[in-house]
């Protein structure tokens, strides 16, 4: 059994009543500022053993009478075609994602907006896509005189020339696909229109990380660093904070930046001196009151940083990202005192590969490797032929260990095999090994006449959890069958072959 770090039952509890408390405690409309992901939080669930991914969407399903969703996402991020590491789809599939989530939870999607709006084709069509299937959108366009110019933000040419958005329950979350969303700026706007026509209207935000209430340096806070290195988020001692209370706070360099920004801006809006003394203030979140033992969550922050580090040498790798932004990552990961060997799926993988290599240099020149490490610290490996890829054959020996199943007893029938692997050449023009989806399927067509195939197959779900790790970056198909099984995957920033292209 995996060991527990955080107490998914005491967070929620506590973090519902402070919520509670936020919302009664001023007057006006409390429009939240959601940072990181509201739903599936893998991240979290990953540095904090015990976390429930979905426990921020489940706190909202409490005050479902009370609240609203409003969805933002940046137009760059749609012309660029950001995606979300987790699931490995672009941000403008993810908000679409996020309503069908929203509505599975009964949580009324209130509208999307397109923050920063640019005329360009793919942004037209994710608002024609929305429009057109009855979900309200708006253009809110870059603010102007932000950041200096509170004057001209603070009046009909900077956030009164954006639309206001039609709102009607007390508590108005607004979040986004990812960071850099528009967030803030669109609930600042929201407030303006709401103080221009006479109503009182207030601002706070639930960022879960960094905790404010653990050291700095803490693994799990730089483990926040590490998965935002693109935004060049910096955690540091809120100033504010500790000047208004004598008290250490953490926050991070966005906000603290915004700050004094932010309190003029709200100044200007409300009128009024009275508000927030630091941007720890503004927050609502109590995670840190969740960990129940430390050292298991420094540990799993560990492990997540060395896999941000993999991640983004295969990123860098494929173009995706900066060479500073892999840096930064790689720094972190020294800071902690680490490296990527001590994710134990690594070094079993590289080792599998040099010694099949070394049995026959000829015929295994090419080979790639995946190990995976099973929840009781069991490494499975599995290595790369002609009839299956890597991660196929460890998932296949993985599944018949935790069934029993003898290594060489065949669980898949090699006619079926045969059979899917023509289909691919004859149908589909595809050579390529079956791929861990289509071994798979005929695992599932074999359990008709084998009944250690439907053994194996029952093992599946066992997996969930798991961390791997392949000697060569994985093809999207692998990645998306491996995230779907629950499986944390990463790889050596090596390609398989010298294809430039391949289907």
């Amino acid at each position: 059994m995996r060991e527990k770090g955080f107490s998914a039952e005491k967070y929620i509890e506590e973090q519902s009543k402070y919520i509670l408390e936020r919302i009664e405690s001023g007057e006006g409309r409390l429009y939240l500022e959601f940072g990181g992901k509201l739903v599936q939080d893998k991240h979290a669930m990953r540095v904090l053993p015990g976390f429930d991914e979905n426990a921020k969407i489940k706190l909202l399903q409490k005050m479902k009478d009370q609240a609203e969703i409003i969805i933002c996402i940046y137009a760059g991020d749609i012309i660029k075609s950001k995606t979300r590491q987790d699931f490995g789809i672009t941000y403008d599939l993810e908000v679409m994602r996020l309503i069908d989530v929203f509505r599975s939870y009964d949580l009324e999607v209130n509208s999307v907006v397109v923050t920063r709006y640019e005329d360009a084709p793919s942004v037209n069509q994710f608002i024609a896509k929305l429009e057109r299937r009855g979900i309200r959108t708006y253009k809110h366009f870059f603010t102007k005189g932000y950041p200096t110019d509170v004057d001209t933000i603070v009046s009909e040419a900077g956030y009164g020339a954006n639309p206001y958005i039609e709102v009607s329950k007390p508590l108005i979350v607004i979040t986004g696909p990812g960071g850099g969303s528009g967030k803030l700026a669109t609930s600042l706007c929201q407030i303006y229109h709401e103080y221009k026509v006479g109503k009182k209207a207030r601002y706070a935000k639930f960022e879960t990380f960094p905790i404010w209430s653990i050291p700095l340096k803490h693994p799990v806070n730089i483990a926040y660093e590490a998965a935002t290195a693109d935004l060049k988020d910096v955690n540091m001692i809120d100033p504010f904070h500790l000047d208004a209370y004598g008290e250490t706070a953490v926050n991070y360099n966005r906000d603290i930046d915004a700050f004094p920004v932010l309190k003029r801006i709200l100044h200007a809006i409300t009128g009024s001196d009275e508000g927030y003394k630091s941007p720890t203030d503004m927050g609502v979140n109590r995670a840190g009151f969740g960990i129940i033992d430390d050292e298991v969550c420094r540990n799993a922050a560990k492990q997540e940083i060395i896999r941000r580090y993999l991640i983004a040498e295969c990123a860098y790798r494929k173009g995706a990202i900066d060479e500073s932004v892999l840096e930064r990552i790689k720094l972190l990961m020294e800071e902690v005192g680490a490296t990527k060997y001590d994710r134990p799926c690594v070094a079993a993988a590289e080792e599998y590969a040099e010694a099949t290599k070394a049995q026959n240099p000829d015929r295994y020149e090419n080979v790639v490797v995946a190990a995976m490490q099973l929840e009781d610290g069991t490494i499975i490996t599995g290595r790369s032929s002609k009839r299956m890829v890597a991660t196929a054959a460890m998932v296949l020996n993985a599944i018949k260990h935790l069934a029993g199943i003898q290594d060489d007893m065949p669980v898949i029938s090699s006619t079926i095999l045969e059979n899917i692997a023509n289909t691919k050449v004859n149908v589909f023009h595809d050579k390529s090994s079956l791929n861990l989806e289509e071994v798979i399927m005929a695992l599932t067509l074999t359990k008709l006449t084998n009944p250690f195939a439907d053994l194996a197959l029952k093992e599946l779900p066992n997996l969930n959890g798991c961390i791997a790790h392949c000697t060569a970056i994985l093809s999207d198909k692998d990645e998306q069958a491996l995230k779907a099984l629950g499986i944390d995957i990463t790889s050596n920033a090596e390609f398989s072959n010298n294809n430039l292209y391949s289907k």
